[in-house]
């Protein structure tokens, strides 16, 4: 994860269908010339970048007349942890996920690149995971086999709620936007009653 920040800073936004939690890792392909050159800025500044989940609007914009999406306002600091250009051109990278942000405003560049002002949320409280949700520890446990996930070389602590919620309410199969709602709140245990109540739900319109 990376260091903790506070206070108000401008960042570069990155509009996506994705949502980012602290300590996941995004896998994206940048081609669009905004996007490569915020990561080779980002890459010799040793400095990040803010994913925010597109509330209307669309990730490319093909056209000049083409608006800027409206994003959420809460959204996640990425740090690059690895990047290589791909077969079709593309410039592939990681991105890793860290401490949550409220945009203040935003403008855009002249070359179209998202800015916001951003305000850093303080981080969310260590707690442990309490045996009403020890069926979701298990859970997680099996969706980390899946050799895709294993890939990614995700850190968790089954024993945190904080890391346990990150990882379930990022990889479990739900719609953006009910990821948004659980990216958004601050207490863990908050987070997996609600997943608890997800899965309930999965389960149930599976059988």
């Amino acid at each position: 994860m990376v260091a903790r920040m506070r206070g108000r800073t401008e960042l570069p936004l990155f509009p996506l269908g994705n949502v980012l939690f602290c300590g996941g890792r995004l896998p994206l392909q940048i081609f669009e010339p905004r996007y490569i050159d915020l990561i080779g800025a980002c890459t010799k500044s040793k400095t990040g970048f803010g994913v925010v989940l597109i509330r209307q609007g669309n990730e490319v914009r093909a056209d000049e007349d083409d608006k800027s999406p409206s994003v959420f306002d809460i959204g996640t600091y990425a740090s690059i942890v690895d990047f290589n250009p791909l077969p079709n051109g593309r410039l592939g990278i990681i991105s890793e996920g860290g401490p949550k942000f409220r945009i203040c405003s935003t403008w855009e560049k002249d070359d179209r690149l998202l800015m916001g002002e951003v305000e850093f949320l303080p981080e969310e409280h260590a707690a442990g995971i309490g045996d009403q949700y020890q069926p979701l520890v298990l859970i997680l446990k099996r969706l980390v086999e899946d050799p895709i996930i294993q890939r990614l070389g995700l850190e968790i602590d089954f024993t945190d709620a904080r890391s346990v919620s990150w990882r379930l309410a990022e990889l479990l199969p739900v719609d953006p936007e009910t990821k948004q709602s659980l990216l958004q709140m601050q207490l863990p245990r908050e987070r997996l009653a609600e997943i608890k109540r997800l899965v309930a739900k999965l389960q149930g319109s599976s059988r």
